[in-house]
């Protein structure tokens, strides 16, 4: 995520993330908008909602900053405004007797370059614990990170001796060619 939406994100209103996340219009609209870019009149279809209340939902979640609109070029006719979450990111809420917090974070779940799975889960599964205050989470946040570690050197292990393989079979093809 780039700084200046990094920025965008850091300046998000609770009461809009309330707004936004209570309102079931506006989850629909996200909703739409996580599968591909959308105009106005798509997102009026799919949700059976009047065009005019679609865009002043649009509009609002535009101005707090959670969704981007640009215009394309169509076949025929004027540019359409289509409408994108630029961001991944979460929204964590918590409650307590003394406490309402609301942290708006980049959600490293949906960055494409990091891995999926269930180990992945399991780690995303154990920071949630830990932000909830369940510590003893912390001891298997260990065990996790040992056993990726080991996972780590086996794979450079088995890197290397891939490398040594090639390099040798190299080195024969080249001597058998002379």
């Amino acid at each position: 995520m780039s700084e200046s939406n990094n920025n965008i994100l850091n300046n998000i209103d609770m009461e809009d993330i309330l707004d936004v996340m209570g309102c079931r219009t506006r989850r629909e609209i996200i909703t739409l908008l996580r599968e591909e870019p959308r105009f106005v009149s798509e997102i009026s279809k799919e949700l059976e909602i009047g065009q005019k209340a679609i865009i002043e939902h649009l509009k609002a979640m535009e101005d707090m900053g959670i969704l981007e609109s640009f215009f394309k070029k169509v076949m025929r006719g004027r540019p359409r405004k289509y409408y994108d979450l630029p961001n991944d990111f979460s929204i964590n809420i918590t409650i307590t007797k003394n406490t309402l917090k609301i942290d708006v974070t980049e959600d490293l779940l949906n960055l494409k370059q990091l891995p999926s799975g269930d180990e992945w889960s399991k780690l995303l599964d154990l920071e949630k614990r830990i932000d909830n205050g369940h510590w003893e989470a912390i001891e298997d946040l260990k065990s996790q990170i040992r056993l990726y570690n080991n996972l780590e050197q086996r794979a450079e292990y088995i890197l290397e001796r891939v490398q040594k393989e090639k390099k040798l079979d190299n080195f024969k093809n080249n001597l058998n060619s002379r």
